[in-house]
């Protein structure tokens, strides 16, 4: 059974080349589904907005929009795509916390009027730009052991969050609540554990000070499996995570989250064919039609680690992959068990669907893969 499952989805994957060319990213409205699904039983109490940042494409803002999803975005572009998308203003959240004073002018001309800060200057370009707009703080927590660290860079002391809460109100922007990311793709449970302690003590003393606060932003970072042998702790954390916010929060606090990788990563295959082979170290060296400065961008700027597939059997070797850039920083990957290929074959990726597209460039005039909405 399972191997007719598996030659059937090997079947599927030759066909989408055959349709399409190479190299061609498959996303399945089925796995957004799914995932979508998946993030709602398992945080019952939490509203995803997806953070739009993770893979941009009009099929998958639409598709998330239909499903009732909000969006988090992070520049004016985005913010338009979100709206295009069918995104009512009133699901969506700009949340850069550095944001130009055009796009903060923008974003309130559109009616998107929830926004995030963690300076005092943010406070002046919003009161200026955005008057009476709701405005949620961030705050810097821990980012132990999460594959890319985002506390580095934003992120007020959670001391001074009452602080600037009240600052802001004396803008005349309306405080609505505080944020927190605990780092991307994050496997440690007690990152957001530390992270919704640190948020409740800020909502008691706003409480005390009778700033109405509503609004706690648990942020993004929950993780996907990327490998096959990799451990899956989503629902185990998903169940603690559930159990802190019930505990620490009263019902009328709306607890809202930013997934981004969760719902898209898993929901995408990039299919590429060998363009030219080598004997090289002693190994075969194959090179693809699309690498690092492309759809497999993830590699370098999100620390991506993926699994290879080939749609050809035989003897295994270890392997080289590299992209088709005229740059020795675009091999994809070494010590690859892979039966010999040859020109014109098959290789794809999984679980890629996250920080890969969207960060591809057109570097010496090759394009990124073309994408398809499939079922």
């Amino acid at each position: 059974m399972a191997a007719r499952s598996a030659d059937a989805a090997q079947r599927r994957l030759a066909g989408l080349v055959r349709r399409h060319g190479s190299p061609v990213m498959a996303i399945s409205r089925g796995v957004l589904n799914a995932q979508m699904r998946r993030f709602r039983r398992a945080l019952p109490r939490v509203e995803p907005f997806y953070a739009a940042k993770a893979n941009p494409h009009p099929g998958v803002l639409a598709h998330l929009a239909a499903a009732g999803a909000g969006f988090d975005v992070a520049s004016a572009a985005e913010l338009e795509a979100a709206l295009a998308a069918g995104a009512p203003p009133g699901r969506v959240i700009f949340a850069n916390t550095i944001k130009p004073s055009a796009a903060i002018g923008s974003a309130a001309a559109r009616g998107v009027d929830l926004m995030t800060f963690d300076s005092e200057y943010e406070l002046d370009k919003i009161a200026e730009r955005a008057p009476g707009s709701r405005v949620i703080v961030r705050v810097k927590v821990p980012n132990v052991g999460s594959i890319v660290e985002l506390s580095l860079k934003f992120g007020a002391d959670p001391a001074d969050a009452i602080p600037l809460l009240i600052k802001a109100h004396r803008l005349g922007l309306r405080p609505a609540g505080v944020s927190f990311h605990v780092g991307s793709q994050c496997t440690r449970v007690g990152n957001y554990v530390e992270a919704i302690e640190t948020a409740a003590i800020i909502v008691r003393d706003a409480a005390l000070k009778r700033i109405p606060i509503d609004i706690v932003d648990i942020g993004g970072g929950f993780p996907i499996r990327q490998l096959d042998r990799d451990e899956d702790p989503f629902d185990t954390m998903a169940a603690v995570i559930s159990r802190e916010l019930d505990r620490l929060f009263d019902g009328h606090i709306r607890i809202i989250a930013e997934p981004g990788r969760f719902i898209v990563g898993p929901a995408a295959v990039l299919l590429m064919r060998v363009v030219g082979k080598a004997i090289r170290e002693n190994r075969h060296w194959y090179y693809l039609d699309d690498g690092i400065y492309g759809d497999l961008s993830g590699i370098i700027f999100d620390h991506a680690k993926y699994g290879w597939g080939v749609l050809r059997k035989g003897r295994r070797q270890l392997s080289t992959l590299a992209g088709p850039t005229c740059d020795s920083l675009d091999i994809i990957a070494r010590g690859e068990d892979l039966p010999e290929l040859e020109i014109g074959d098959v290789v794809y990726a999984t679980n890629i669907g996250a920080y890969s597209s969207a960060s591809a460039t057109c570097f010496n005039g090759i394009a990124p893969a073309k994408i398809v909405m499939t079922q």
